[in-house]
């Protein structure tokens, strides 16, 4: 699975969905959920296009999620 990053945008006032992995890959949303929502179909669209033109499909990053401090 790959990471996204979610963040708000003033100069948009909405929300920006990124998937680092993916070049290009990010959606807008004006809550988080919206935003997440869009960005998976940006996901699909974004691995079936490359499938169609053959182009490489990066690897998910194995990321581990960190303790929060106390």
């Amino acid at each position: 699975m790959y990471a996204i990053e979610i963040f708000y945008s003033e100069e948009d006032e909405g929300y920006i969905a990124i998937v680092p992995e993916l070049p290009g890959c990010s959606a807008f949303g004006e809550t988080e959920e919206r935003a997440l929502q869009e960005v998976k179909i940006a996901m699909k669209l974004w691995l079936e296009t490359a499938r169609e033109m053959d182009r490489a499909i990066p690897v998910p990053l194995k990321r581990s999620l960190a303790a929060s401090p106390a």
